[in-house]
Formats: C-alpha cells, structure tokens, sequence
C-alpha cells in the first residue's frame, strides 16, 4: 500500500464509488422499459405536485381512462393513464415496487415480451373494471358521476408483473410469493370490491396465464422428456463473443444431417 503524501487526499473512496456507478448503470441498462416508464412517471408527478388544485383536477380527469374518456378518446386515454399517479409523494414507493417487479420481469423475459404482457394486461384490466362500472350505473347501483372518476395508474402493470414473477422464483419461494400476490389482492376483492380491485385481480390472472411467454414456458422438452434448456449445449463462447478453438485432441465439427 502506498504512503499517502502530505497535503495529499486519499483517492481509495473513488473506486467503491465507479463501481456502484457502472452497476446503477448496467442495472438501468438492463430494464430500458422500466426506466423509461419510471422517468416520465416522475416527470407527470412534477406537473401534478407543480399545478394548482384547478389545473390538478383537470389533468387528472383529462387523463384517466373512466367511462366518458373512453368513449371520447379510447386510445390515448387507455395508453396516457398508465404515467400518471395520483399522488406525487408515493413516487418513491412506485420506484421501489417498479425496480423489485417491472425491472426483474424485463430483465428476465426482454423488453418486448414484459411490454406485450403489462400492456395487454394494463388495457384489458382498465376496459373490464371501467365495464363493470359501466353495469353498475345501468343497473342504478352507482351514480352517473362515475362515469368521470378519476382513473389513472400503473397499479395494473404492477399487479402483471407480479404474476409473472412468480415463474421466475425458484420452489419453495415461488409457493410463497403465489400466496402473497393471491392474498394481497384476493383480499380486497372479497372484502368490498371496487372495481379497481376487480381490475387488479383481472391483470394478476393475465400475468399468471402468461407462463408461455416466459423462457420456462417457451422451452421445448428434449426426446428423453427432459428440459429443452438443459438439452443445449453448452456454451462454448469466449471473450466477446469470439469462439474458443477447440481442443487439439477432439476432432473438428462438421456438417452435420438434418
């Protein structure tokens, strides 16, 4: 180790931190989706916290996904609603919830197909819980003022991701946090429903069905019934990218039949 001169700092701090620097940045390197998704998250909750309680009121409703935006804008308002939160001062809860299921369900299935399930999963649970809301006023059970409540959120995502985290975990933790997610929203469905509760269960069930789109569903089972994964062979790939030469006592591969 070398002396540290007079007059002269210590630069050992300066590697620790280079390093927690690189990996925040392969770490957000490797979600790009939900990275994304969670800075312009950020930005809408400026807006809101910014804007005065007027301009507050108008953007939320301007923005959800309820009955009458529906019927007006259907597209934009199915894809605006899902970066905006009602409350600004939960962002830091949303980044935690957003960094433990969106980034570990990205990283593990790629962007496009965590993208197609937490969309697919985000616009049905929104068409299903603003239809029942939709019954409820025909049959007089809710007030016509429903129609404009206030429907934005990444709750659905959220509850889609947590679905299909479950594949990812290895038993007995998987069991585990199955029971958990079905607890969590189970509960609030069979306890006074609201029909953001019935939209959650609604993205839990798409996510748990989307087993075929995760690298465990997508595998094909060799001859002898055992895993496609572990019928690969294995990888021979060196530094880069570049292959290995192979070993002067084994012959070469070559064209092999079809």
């Amino acid at each position: 180790m070398k002396p540290v001169l007079p007059g002269r700092r210590p630069r050992w701090p300066a590697r620790p931190l280079r390093r927690s620097a690189a990996w925040a940045l392969a770490w957000v390197r490797s979600a790009p989706g939900t990275h994304i998704w969670l800075l312009i998250i950020g930005i809408t909750s400026l807006v809101i916290a910014s804007a005065s309680e007027g301009l507050e009121q108008f953007l939320l409703h301007r923005t959800s996904s309820n009955i009458h935006e529906l019927n007006e804008h259907p597209l934009p308002s199915l894809l605006i609603s899902g970066f905006w939160i009602e409350r600004p001062e939960s962002f830091l809860l949303y980044v935690a919830m957003f960094e433990l299921l969106h980034a570990n369900v990205e990283r593990w299935l790629g962007t496009w197909r965590w993208l197609l399930i937490v969309g697919a999963a985000h616009c049905a649970a929104t068409l299903a819980s603003q239809e029942l809301v939709l019954l409820a006023i025909e049959g007089h059970r809710l007030p016509r003022s429903m129609t404009h409540v206030v429907d934005i959120g990444v709750s659905y995502g959220l509850a889609a991701a947590a679905g299909v985290l479950t594949y990812r975990l290895r038993p007995p933790w998987c069991y585990g946090w199955l029971l958990g997610v079905l607890l969590f929203f189970g509960v609030p469905l069979l306890t006074g429903a609201t029909f953001t509760d019935f939209g959650h269960a609604i993205a839990l069930v798409l996510g748990l069905v989307a087993w075929p789109l995760t690298p465990a569903g997508r595998a094909v089972p060799d001859e002898d019934g055992g895993d496609g994964d572990e019928a690969r062979p294995p990888d021979r790939s060196g530094p880069r990218g570049m292959p290995r030469e192979a070993p002067r006592d084994m012959p070469r591969e070559g064209p092999q039949e079809r």
